[in-house]
């Protein structure tokens, strides 16, 4: 197996320590483990807290009502009603090892809003793969953005990728020049960059359907996977940015960015209930090797100890 995806978060428990804090902390201090059974009121704030830690008000709302209208959980069993309640969530979301093929090309596509950290996670990507032997191709489908191609020119020299970029050309002509590169000279990974201009969501929308249509003809057999970026303070914005996306582009994964230190990072739970999109990578630092593969185990273990 691929030694990436082998890797653990050496403490998981620091990393999502504010988030344990907003989302299970403050939900147990609503609780008097000694009562018999929830009153409303209690059950309201514990729904309000839920709320406020970013679960989502759909989520937050039908997990409170399970603990109202079913009979025979108690107050003292709430930590692991959510616990039993959140791993139910991040499974039936998918799994969260990355796809990847040994021995043939694998194209990432990498989407998400400006300021997400997508430069970066793709860096961090690049210099994983080149870790691990790999030969790296970069495509700088971000093509209009100020200084946009010269960040990534600049991230991919740091991680040793070789990078294919065309100032102010066609984002989908990139694409396709890296994908053609990548098979007369034998890479074995392409991490795809793109746009992520909100404020002109129609131009976006557009412009990554074309390069999705240029991937799905010219290589359609080496999309391992289509990752929308999220920065983990963004909180319930993240939602419906993943909303957005999903609606050009099959998305198969999310990478959560800047988790370390966020007290946010439920987002991780509430688009696998909403959208089942399970988050296979989380960033937890600035250095190179701080992308790491998501463990739902680990993680849900975390937020409770």
């Amino acid at each position: 197996m691929f030694g990436f995806f082998k890797e653990k978060i050496e403490d998981f428990k620091q990393t999502v320590s504010n988030t344990a804090k907003s989302l299970v902390g403050n939900v147990l201090a609503n609780v008097d483990s000694g009562e018999e059974e929830y009153s409303d009121f209690v059950l309201d704030d514990i729904e309000d807290t839920l709320i406020s830690a970013d679960l989502g008000v759909s989520y937050a709302a039908e997990l409170v009502d399970n603990l109202r209208f079913k009979k025979g959980t108690k107050p003292s069993e709430l930590k692991n009603y959510l616990k039993e309640e959140f791993k139910k969530t991040l499974n039936e979301a998918g799994s969260t090892e990355l796809n990847f093929k040994d021995g043939e090309l694998n194209i990432y596509f990498i989407t998400g809003v400006n300021g997400a950290g997508k430069t970066t996670l793709i860096a961090k990507l690049a210099y994983k793969f080149k870790q691990e032997g790999k030969k790296v191709l970069v495509a700088a489908g971000d093509t209009f953005r100020a200084a946009a191609e010269e960040q990534l020119n600049i991230w991919s020299v740091r991680a040793g990728a070789d990078i294919v970029r065309r100032d102010k050309a066609d984002p989908a002509s990139v694409v396709y020049e890296a994908i053609q590169k990548a098979r007369n000279e034998h890479y074995d990974v392409i991490l795809v960059d793109t746009a992520g201009r909100l404020q002109n969501k129609f131009n976006l929308m557009e412009e990554l359907k074309k390069i999705k249509t240029v991937i799905d003809k010219q290589a359609p057999e080496s999309l391992r996977e289509s990752i929308l970026v999220l920065d983990a303070n963004t909180g319930q914005n993240g939602l419906q940015q993943a909303k957005v996306f999903g609606e050009c582009v099959n998305l198969t994964c999310a990478a959560l960015t800047k988790l370390d230190g966020s007290a946010k990072g439920a987002i991780i739970l509430a688009i696998a209930k909403e959208m089942k999109l399970p988050v296979k990578l989380v960033g937890v630092g600035e250095k190179m090797e701080d992308v790491k593969p998501f463990n739902a185990d680990d993680f849900i273990e975390a937020l409770f100890e």
